[in-house]
This record gives structure tokens, sequence and C-alpha cells, in this order.
């Protein structure tokens, strides 16, 4: 079990809270297209306003590569925020980032201020975890916070290297829940546990397969890789999506799901196509040969049902990767089964970040989910079991 010291087990009454958030928002012509993370943000924030703190908060935007592109800058972050908490947060705009600015409101803050430092990855340091911008960070604070789980697989200077030189380094409400859910509940799930996994590739999947047929009653493979599986079992997979280099490790993921007693669950019928296209033909075949020249793009409907049958009986679900192009309407329906039947079920479900994210959220589940990831590879790395550098540098309990 992970445990960490979290904002719940500090007192931060008059003293400078260096808050690490994941303020990555979309952005279009300097406004935020989807403000999601800065929502997600506040119950941290407010909890240190109302402890009177005096609240730093800082994060990265896009990839600036080290140099301020005023494009990528935090400004419109700042009049964002100040609308959200109904307080003005001041923002500090130093190119370097540590710099006169944000030094000068650091000294001046009372508490229960707040201001904001500029794209983190405006330094080159940054994403190099560099000691010299960890030190200007640390220089800033008394105490330092982590609350982005979407950089938490990084070692940088703004989540890993700032910890170095504060004594007190704690994690906020959001990094909690991913430690709780991701981290824990897959450690030591209530049973029955079954993971759904889905997504374009084999290969981007293999250390999580691996880690799950340790911890899992059921698998359940969807989305492009079923290809590479049913391709081990002999049968011929037409133009679909396949890696030739991964079928003998499919093959050795079949027998050793076997081996465990694990229920390993792959399709029983496709959608497929003869474009990739949302206007191509389309046609449902069982677990026969694919014709040359077409590719399957969804799970059928067979599959579906018996999909959304394992998921009733769970306790614990973890999913992530969507059944098929979820993109194109046409093949959409066997992620949408997969979304609606987990928003029926008693059990905590937990989706994996990135395109499941998208999709849960896009199809109208998202508030029916005990615990979306905030972060795509983070969560990625959380499955497969790895320890993440942002989660391992805060204090433990």
């Amino acid at each position: 079990m992970l445990n960490k010291k979290s904002v719940d087990d500090i007192n931060v009454k008059g003293k400078k809270v260096l808050v690490r958030c994941d303020f990555n928002v979309p952005l279009q012509e300097g406004k935020i297209t989807d403000e999601n993370r800065l929502v997600a943000a506040l119950p941290t924030i407010k909890k240190l306003i109302a402890d009177g703190g005096k609240i730093i908060l800082c994060s990265h935007l896009g990839k600036p590569k080290g140099e301020p592109k005023p494009e990528l800058s935090l400004a419109p972050v700042a009049v964002r925020l100040s609308e959200l908490l109904g307080q003005e947060v001041k923002f500090a705009a130093d190119p370097e980032v540590v710099g006169p600015n944000a030094k000068a409101a650091v000294e001046a803050m009372k508490d229960g201020e707040v201001i904001l430092l500029e794209n983190t990855r405006y330094r080159a340091e940054e994403t190099k975890n560099g000691e010299a911008f960890s030190k200007d960070l640390a220089s800033l604070c008394d105490v330092f916070v982590n609350d982005a789980f979407g950089t938490a697989h990084r070692a940088h200077c703004s989540n890993v290297g700032v910890t170095q030189f504060v004594d007190t380094a704690v994690v906020g409400y959001l990094m909690q829940k991913e430690i709780d859910f991701l981290g824990n509940a897959v450690e030591n799930p209530e049973r029955p546990f079954v993971a759904i996994l889905g997504g374009a590739k084999v290969s981007s999947k293999i250390s999580v397969i691996e880690n799950l047929l340790d911890k899992v009653d059921t698998l359940i493979i969807g989305g492009g890789m079923t290809f590479t599986f049913i391709k081990a079992q002999g049968e011929s997979v037409g133009a679909s999506l396949l890696e030739e280099d991964y079928v003998q490790y499919a093959a050795d993921m079949i027998k050793k799901a076997e081996e465990k007693g694990v229920k390993l669950l792959l399709p029983v019928d496709s959608v497929i196509a003869d474009k990739f296209s949302n206007d191509a033909e389309v046609k449902v075949i069982g677990r026969e040969d694919i014709p040359e020249g077409w590719m399957g793009l969804d799970i059928g409907p067979k599959t579906a049902e018996l999909y959304a049958e394992a998921v009733k009986s769970a306790k614990t679900v973890v999913w992530n990767g969507p059944m098929g192009c979820f993109e194109m309407p046409k093949f959409a329906a066997g992620t949408k089964a997969v979304a609606e039947a987990l928003s029926e079920t008693d059990a905590v479900t937990i989706i994996g970040g990135g395109d499941s994210a998208a999709a849960v959220n896009q199809l109208g589940y998202g508030d029916k989910m005990t615990h979306i990831s905030t972060g795509g590879g983070a969560s990625l790395e959380f499955l497969e079991g790895k320890e993440l550098p942002g989660v391992a540098a805060a204090n433990d309990l």
C-alpha cells in the first residue's frame, strides 16, 4: 500500500506553499477551451486558502522546449482561476519563472493569497530535473504540495527535484485519489477484479497485461490489439491492425492466463469495414477469417454483450483503452456498450486516463464512474505496477 502524507496531514497557516498543479489546458487564441483541469485543482487550492497558507501555484503548459513562448503563457489561466476561486490570482510574469516578479509577489503575500508562476517549461532544466531550477522553486516556499498526476511518471524540477530542497512534501487531493484508486485498488482489489484493455497496440500495453494477469480474475481485450491475439489463434485478420512481431507474445499471454486460471475474454464477433472511414461499407462477422482488404474497427454486438455480462458481477473494474475507433460514430457501439455496462454496475469503476477517459466523458457516462484518472501515461505506468517518481518524492506517512 502506498501511504503518502497529504494536505490533510499538515498545518500551513502562515506558511508559503508551492503547489504543482496540472494546468496543461487546451488554448485557442488565448482562450481556454476545456477547463476541467482547472476545476479539478480547486479543492486542494481552496483547502490551503482556508488553512491560511500563502499559495504559490505552478504548472507546465504545452511544450515550449525551454524557452518563453507567449502563446504558451499561463496568463489566461490566472484570469480564469481568479473567476473560479472568487479571489485574485496574481500572475508572476517572469520568463525565467522564478524571477523578480515572483520573488516580490511572494515577499508581499498575506495569508490566504494566491499567485501563479509562469510556465515551468520555459526553463530548459525543468524536464531535465536540473538542480538550479529546483533550488529556485524551493527558495520560494516552506512546503511543497504535488497535485499533478499527469506528470507523476516524469522526474522534473517542479514535481521531483524541488522536494530535495524542502522539508515537507505532500500530495494534494487529486494525487491522493489517484493513489487510492489506481495504486491501491489495483494492488489490493475487492474481487472479482476485472480489467478491460483496449486501444490500438499490444506493444504499448505489454507491461500492463503482464502486471494485471497476476492480479485480475478476468481480463477483457478489445480495440485494435485484439487482432494480434486473434492471429495468435491461427485466424486471418484481413487488413486489420496487426503487430506481427507480437503474435507469439499474444499466444504466450493466452497460455499464461490459462495457467493462472484467469478468464481471458477475446471478441467472438467484429464489425468490419472495407476502408478506414465512417462512410465505409460495414458488416458484422463472427469468429471466422476476416476477408482480404477488410478491417475490423470495433467489437461486434455479441462481444459487447459478453463483455457487459462479465462486468455485472465484478466488484472492481479497471478500464484502459477504447473497444474500437470510437471517434467514428459507426464504430463507437462497442466502446459505448462497455461504458454503459460500467455505469450500471455496483463495482468500483476506475478509468485509466487518455482515450478511455475521453470516450467515457464524450458518451456522457463520466459522472457514473467511481474514478476517472487525470493522467494518460502516468495511469498506464501505475497499472504496470511501476513506481512513479512524482508519487515516490512525497513524504511517507
